[in-house]
């Protein structure tokens, strides 16, 4: 998820974490020595993709709160919503929307459109295969990313469990009403935490990334609400051109 939260914050905000409630730190919370990994916090990821695997008609939103750091250091915050309707395996509607831009895409499982309502833009693009597949075509072939598009990549065996250098279990938090496992993790360049409900559905609730390749440390910070018994309808992934549109061709990204 860090990935594409880093990006999104980039193109339509970038991040700082709310409070997310009152913390609890139970005996169970552990604090590793540096680089230690913390096998019980990996198998945690894996049970959460694991369980993500599982879900086959969703509805998420997220907020999402950002931070730019300028040529002198100083930081600006802003802040995006996104909301995803998901069935899988092949079909996706997403609204993200900040006061700088609104942007849409619609996946019927055969035609992936991409929309800016308020310059009434759109570009059709054919593509049949999963949201996941959709998701690496968008990317690779046209440079375009989804916010909280790792939601589809844990519990597969491309999860990146492989990059990460230190793991701890850092006690337990509320987001929102739900009583959630807080852990943390550390990558080459990219400290981030994750906040996981506890029961028999684990899902993330909360995700905050700090980039240290950047010597102000700015966060990028996710707040997730999930709809496991969405009442939306088939006819939300069928894209009809809106009056007064202009159908234009989006452009491939050139190899480096």
């Amino acid at each position: 998820m860090l990935r594409s939260i880093l990006l999104f914050c980039l193109l339509a905000i970038p991040l700082t974490a709310p409070n997310a409630g009152a913390q609890v730190s139970p005996p169970g919370a552990s604090t590793p020595a540096a680089g230690a990994v913390d096998p019980s916090v990996i198998q945690a990821l894996k049970d959460m993709g694991a369980f993500l695997q599982t879900l086959k008609r969703f509805r998420v939103s997220t907020e999402l709160t950002g931070e730019r750091v300028l040529a002198d250091g100083q930081k600006l915050q802003h802040t995006a919503t996104a909301d995803m309707d998901v069935q899988r395996p092949n079909k996706v509607r997403v609204l993200m929307h900040s006061a700088r831009s609104e942007r849409v895409l619609v996946y019927d499982g055969k035609m992936v459109t991409l929309q800016a309502p308020a310059l009434k833009y759109y570009s059709t693009v054919e593509f049949s295969g999963t949201i996941g597949e959709l998701i690496d075509q968008l990317e690779q072939k046209y440079g375009v990313q989804l916010p909280l598009s790792d939601l589809f990549l844990w519990g597969t065996p491309a999860a990146p469990l492989d990059k990460i250098v230190s793991a701890m279990n850092a006690g337990q938090d509320f987001v929102g009403d739900d009583l959630c496992d807080h852990y943390a993790f550390r990558q080459t360049n990219i400290d981030w935490q994750i906040w996981i409900t506890v029961g028999s559905k684990p899902l993330p609730r909360k995700i905050v990334v700090t980039n240290r390749a950047d010597e102000a440390r700015p966060q990028s910070v996710a707040l997730i609400d999930w709809d496991l018994k969405p009442n939306f309808k088939d006819a939300v992934f069928k894209f009809t051109p809106p009056k007064g549109a202009t159908k234009i061709e989006i452009v491939p990204v050139k190899a480096k």
